[in-house]
């Protein structure tokens, strides 16, 4: 309704514009037509006088002439009428009557200069005109010869003739006149006004209420239903709205909540649904390429470094640490961090119960309360950690952080965002998981725990790479159990099982994680050392040949079963080039022990090839 009033208020103040202007312009005309009236009254009351005052003088009747003024100055409303002689008259015929004389300035400046002068007096009751006009000498072409009578040269000034005309009454009957036409124009105005209000209101309500639809539209509403009391286009106009509206209610409808089902409600917060829905969808096209990305990534790895670049090339997150949680051992692995100084206290790795995000599996914000987190070691950082769990044996947690509370503000908004990508790399870094451990089954004695001859021919070559790379040193121990195939044939191949497993187990107790242990073949066992010194290769070897030893298998006799070993030993670079040449001298060891008794430690030597033999 506001624009139907500034539209009243435009075209009333357009209309008393247009009366305004009339009525200056009828004032200054009438005012005009007054002058110019009362002029021409003068110029004929002026021509009455001079024809008069020559009938007068030919007559021979000059003394006569006042009553003949004072006659014309009654009879035509002039309120006054005097004359005067110019100074060669004066002198020709004397000074006349005594109202004959030059009363101002005025008299003398028309005898002086021949110009007729108008002049104006108002005051708040009257007004006065002036009328001053000069009598010349007449010209050969005037009915009456002046030059007859009077000394004087043709053009000369004779006299003049002023008079005043009090014209009050004009500015009266102006006014009422002007008051008269005011009226008829504000009674227009009334009447437009009133016809403008009539016919524009319905154009006002329908224009009103296309206002209120198109603002529920913008809020996502679009159940607002038209109306309007106007026919023809305005009526099409409706109908057509009411139509489109509908069909935009059934189908943004369904885009929303379909949208919905991938990313969910206040995900992105956007006063306009329309820009809503262009950033979900923008922001699902971005997810559906990562995806894609993601799915043809060859490990795990691969797709962490992906989502590490999200959070550092998207959403731009200067200082973050990137973990992987075990959920059965409840061990946390850095993955990627961007600082030099965890943000949490060791401890949190040996235990990530301690972090307060995984613990309770939500999103933990530093500004919600102090010291929210006790694992944090910085103070005064403020942190998001983020968790997300992959599946019931791997979890992982994003921890953000930052000293500027608008930083920290954007990565609150981000979150939800933050999730959904995590939500899309779920099922791949699973199937990367799963793929991993159907991997490492392979790569792994089912019975043992142990890495199989499979896994060492596929890393034999990184390791080799590795060596060369970083100079470092290797010792192969093949090691035997002594006349194994007598405990399956007396025992049964159940006590060769728990003879095989009793023997991993000491191997795994033996050596370092740095180093490898490799179920080779049926008893045949490989370890890999990497950068042992000589005494440390022979203190592995001798307790895992003593330790082994000193172990008892119940076998259901007075005297329980024990085993020994044979280990051959040889070490790259000093006995072999390659790797792989260190397993055949090694093996060639551990032959030249079984060879020479058996229950023996023996490391290569070259004399051990028999002539031909390639080293």
């Amino acid at each position: 309704m506001a624009t139907k009033s500034r539209l009243l208020v435009i075209v009333t103040f357009m209309l008393l514009a247009l009366t305004a202007a009339t009525i200056v312009n009828i004032s200054l005309n009438f005012r005009d037509y007054s002058i110019n009236s009362a002029v021409e009254k003068s110029q004929m009351a002026a021509n009455i006088v001079k024809d008069g005052l020559t009938a007068h003088m030919v007559n021979g009747m000059m003394d006569k002439r006042q009553y003949f003024l004072d006659k014309i100055e009654t009879s035509n409303n002039i309120k006054a009428l005097w004359i005067a002689r110019g100074e060669k008259v004066t002198a020709q015929y004397g000074e006349g009557l005594s109202s004959e004389k030059m009363r101002d300035a005025i008299d003398e400046e028309v005898l002086k200069t021949g110009q007729s002068v108008q002049k104006i007096t108002e005051d708040a009751s009257n007004t006065v005109l002036r009328v001053t006009i000069p009598y010349k000498a007449s010209t050969p072409a005037d009915s009456t010869d002046c030059i007859s009578c009077h000394n004087v040269e043709r053009g000369d000034t004779l006299g003049i003739i002023s008079m005043e005309f009090d014209i009050s009454d004009m500015r009266s009957s102006g006014m009422i006149t002007i008051l008269k036409i005011l009226g008829i124009n504000l009674l227009f105005i009334v009447v437009v006004l009133f016809l403008i209000n009539y016919f524009v209101t319905p154009y006002m309500n329908l224009f009103s209420n296309l206002q209120n639809g198109i603002r529920k539209a913008y809020r996502g509403d679009f159940s607002h239903q038209f109306a309007s009391k106007v026919g023809g286009d305005a009526k099409y106009v409706v109908e057509h709205m009411n139509s489109l509206f509908r069909k935009m209610q059934e189908t943004f409808g369904d885009i929303k909540n379909n949208l919905a089902t991938f990313i969910p409600q206040g995900s992105v917060s956007q006063s306009d649904p329309l820009h809503e829905a262009k950033t979900i969808i923008s922001e699902l096209s971005d997810i559906y390429k990562f995806k894609k990305t993601i799915e043809l990534d060859a490990s795990k790895d691969e797709v962490y470094t992906r989502i590490i670049d999200i959070l550092r090339l998207k959403y731009n997150v200067g200082h973050f640490a990137f973990y992987e949680v075990n959920n059965v051992t409840s061990e946390r692995k850095l993955i990627y961090s961007t600082e030099e100084e965890n943000i949490c206290f060791e401890k949190t790795n040996k235990n990530a119960m301690e972090c307060r995000a995984h613990r309770t599996g939500t999103v933990t914000i530093s500004t919600e309360f102090p010291n929210l987190c006790r694992a944090c070691v910085s103070q005064g950082i403020d942190y998001v950690c983020i968790p997300f769990t992959i599946n019931h044996d791997i979890s992982l947690t994003v921890s953000m952080t930052s000293d500027n509370r608008d930083e920290v503000e954007l990565m609150k908004k981000n979150i939800s965002s933050i999730r959904h990508y995590l939500e899309a790399a779920k099922p791949v870094i699973e199937s990367q998981i799963l793929m991993e451990r159907l991997r490492d089954t392979s790569l792994r004695d089912g019975m043992t725990g142990l890495y199989n001859r499979r896994f060492l021919e596929e890393v034999i070559d990184k390791i080799m790479s590795q060596a060369n790379r970083n100079k470092d040193t290797y010792a192969v121990l093949m090691l035997d159990i002594d006349f194994f195939k007598m405990v399956n044939d007396t025992y049964g191949h159940d006590m060769g099982d728990k003879v095989i497993l009793a023997l991993s187990k000491v191997l795994k107790t033996s050596i370092r994680e740095s180093d490898l242990a490799i179920r080779y073949g049926g008893e045949e066992f490989l370890v890999l050392l990497s950068n042992a010194t000589d005494d440390g290769v022979m203190q592995v070897s001798n307790k895992i040949h003593s330790e082994f030893a000193a172990l008892s298998f119940d076998v259901g006799t007075s005297e329980p079963l024990k085993k020994t070993l044979s280990i051959g030993i040889a070490k790259f670079p000093t006995d072999g080039d390659t790797i792989w040449k260190c397993i055949k001298y090694a093996d060639t060891a551990l032959y030249e022990a079984k060879n020479t008794g058996r229950n023996k430690i023996v490391e290569f030597e070259k004399a051990m090839f028999k002539s031909g033999d390639d080293f």
